[in-house]
C-alpha cells in the first residue's frame, strides 16, 4: 500500500494538539507530543503553567485526552510524562 497521501498517526494527534492549543497559551501553558508506543499509548509532555497547574489532570483528561482520543480512535491512552533528564539537572 502507498503512504504517500495518508496522514500519520502523529500528524493527527498533532493537529488535535493545535485545536486546543489556544486555550492552554491562554493560561500560559502547552502540550507537545512525545511518542506514539506501538500499544496506542500516546505520551505528551505539558510545558509552562500546565506542568505545574493543579488543574492539570483535569486539563488531561477532559481536553487533551478527548481531543486526541476523538481525532484518534486507536490511541488507547494519552499520558504527561515528566522530563526526567532535565528534573535531574536541576
Amino acid at each position: 500500500m502507498n503512504n504517500a497521501g495518508m496522514v500519520s498517526i502523529e500528524d493527527k494527534i498533532n493537529e488535535a494538539l493545535n485545536s486546543i492549543r489556544p486555550f492552554l497559551e491562554a493560561d500560559g501553558g502547552d502540550v507537545t507530543l512525545e511518542e506514539v508506543t506501538d500499544d496506542g499509548i500516546a505520551k505528551v509532555k505539558l510545558h509552562g503553567a500546565c506542568s505545574s497547574c493543579s488543574m492539570s489532570s483535569m486539563t488531561m483528561k477532559a481536553g487533551i485526552e478527548e481531543a486526541i482520543k476523538k481525532a484518534v480512535p486507536q490511541i488507547n491512552a494519552v499520558i504527561a510524562v515528566n522530563n526526567i533528564v532535565e528534573s535531574s539537572l536541576n
